[in-house]
């Protein structure tokens, strides 16, 4: 064992024990600055509340730009000496990292995540094998962040390219998926050597404290990750005062493309790089010869997985006319089964309640305005039920046109468009009618002929015969412009956008150079 892994080894031993015991989530949460916890500086807090009851749960401490300041400038050290930690290391503490979040996604996720955002069973699950699968897949890029040797035709002169960390990235991540979404903002840009400032979401910040208090459990080191969250009022003034700070190099940012393009423009001023991972519409192709009960499954999950609170969820269905009502009849029969309710009063449903009443409202605005235009409902009634009116149920809306605004905006919520189609062409034509570009999928036996069509459509991703809620830990996840952002998460591409390439050219002694 190296020298550096024993002296991590020997940090993570004192307070393991101590951390793994279950806490109470009412009690009050504070930032994490400089390896401690700690009240904001004006000792500002802000409520979290029970998106489906509106019960209070905590109160959370709201940082400061004072308390960014102090953050920044502690990341801002430590990157010295974390940038050449070696990559053994690095990869002991992501994969100690992992085996304790796995522990913590199964004792204190499920009542977080069912408290803060309203998460079913299932999807606490998929929050934990995702987030746990992601760090230690990071874990494993450890020594493949290198370089290159070219030659040049200078005599007695080689050039050296070293991809070298950035300094201190801020990174942003929501509710939605909160620990999957806030290990994907730091895990990659720690591992190549950046320090971090997290900034959660105001209304999950326990959930995603967790991924914090699992990384410096694992021994990360003082200062090279602080967590700061933020009340609804003062997001703004300190959003914007660290993506245009002098030491932050890189800002990663999921959310919303309203925020983004806030974001986008804050940082065009000082001409700042960043990652966003935006809105979604995705469109799921279905070709006249694909496998039905595939597709319905598909759908099923892709549409209404977290009640559509996802930005890869499938929100259009695209239909070869010929298998459109064979389709449509599977689905409704397939949905039957699907059981909505409190999922703080039967921990068994598929589908519990938005985040806010104001979501129910606005895809309750769509749906109305989409049947006011010509389209169909085939499924649900657009009503809202539980403490806080949140709980949707499924809803299909049949025969929505490019024209409706359901067709062209982020729903993000329980309901799917069906469109059908004669043509391959007009398929693809109807699947890029849109300022998104996330994620998407095709259905069809024909392996090649599905290829073929994906390679069209302008997505990130496309997925064939599975869901458009799908990415495999490591793959390159991203939008290719528009509302959906720009820059990619994972892998390698995710090393790219975290460091920068350093040419370095070594001179051989003697060299005449003629002036």
């Amino acid at each position: 064992m190296s020298q550096e892994s024993v002296i991590i080894s020997d940090q993570s031993k004192g307070s393991f024990t101590d951390t793994m015991s279950k806490r109470d989530i009412s009690e009050p949460q504070e930032l994490f600055i400089d390896d401690a916890y700690t009240p904001s500086s004006d000792g500002g807090t802000f409520p979290v509340y029970n998106p489906m009851t509106g019960a209070k749960l905590y109160d959370c401490a709201s940082a400061t730009t004072s308390d960014y300041e102090r953050a920044i400038q502690s990341a801002s050290v430590a990157f010295k000496t974390w940038s050449r930690m070696g990559p053994s290391a690095k990869r002991l503490i992501f994969l100690r990292a992992a085996d304790i979040l796995e522990k913590y996604m199964e004792t204190e996720a499920p009542e977080l995540m069912s408290a803060e955002v309203s998460g079913t069973r299932h999807w606490t699950k998929v929050n934990a094998m995702s987030s746990v699968g992601t760090l230690r897949e990071t874990a494993s890029l450890a020594p493949h962040i290198k370089g290159e040797m070219i030659p040049v035709d200078a005599p007695g002169t080689t050039v050296l390219i070293e991809r070298q960390p950035l300094g201190v990235v801020f990174a942003i991540s929501p509710w939605n998926a909160p620990a999957t979404l806030t290990v994907r903002a730091i895990a990659t840009p720690l591992m190549c050597g950046n320090t971090v400032i997290m900034k959660p979401s105001e209304y999950s910040p326990k959930s995603q404290e967790l991924v914090i208090r699992a990384m410096m459990e694992a021994g990360l080191p003082k200062g090279c990750l602080h967590f700061l969250p933020v009340s609804t009022e003062g997001t703004p003034a300190v959003t914007e005062f660290a993506v245009k700070h002098k030491l932050i190099r890189h800002v990663n940012f999921t959310g919303s493309d309203r925020v983004g393009r806030i974001i986008a423009g804050h940082a065009a001023t000082c001409l700042k790089r960043c990652v966003f991972e935006l809105g979604g519409k995705a469109p799921v192709i279905i070709l006249e010869d694909a496998n039905l009960d595939d597709a319905v499954e598909a759908v099923v999950f892709g549409s209404f997985a977290n009640a559509g609170q996802v930005c890869m969820s499938t929100e259009r269905v695209l239909l070869h006319e010929s298998i459109a009502e064979p389709f449509k009849k599977a689905l409704l029969a397939r949905l039957q089964s699907v059981k909505v309710g409190n999922h703080e009063e039967d921990p068994h449903v598929g589908i519990s309640g938005l985040f806010t009443p104001a979501s129910t409202k606005r895809v309750q605005g769509l749906l109305n305005d989409a049947v006011a235009s010509g389209a169909k409902l085939l499924c649900g009634d657009v009503s809202a039920s539980g403490p806080k009116l949140t709980i949707m149920a499924p809803h299909v809306v049949d025969g929505v046109t490019p024209s409706m605004e359901i067709f062209q905006r982020e729903s993000f919520g329980p309901l799917v468009c069906l469109t059908s189609f004669t043509t391959d062409d007009e398929a693809i034509e109807l699947a890029n009618d849109s300022d998104y570009s996330l994620s998407a999928a095709v259905f069809s036996k024909d392996i090649m002929r599905a290829l073929d069509v994906a390679r069209q459509v302008r997505a990130g991703s496309c997925h064939i015969n599975n869901p458009s809620l799908y990415i495999a830990s490591g793959t390159p996840n991203g939008g290719v412009g528009g509302s959906s952002g720009y820059g990619r998460f994972g892998g390698m591409a995710g090393v790219q956008e975290f460091t920068e390439p350093k040419i370095m050219s070594l001179g051989r002694s003697g060299v005449k150079y003629g002036v």
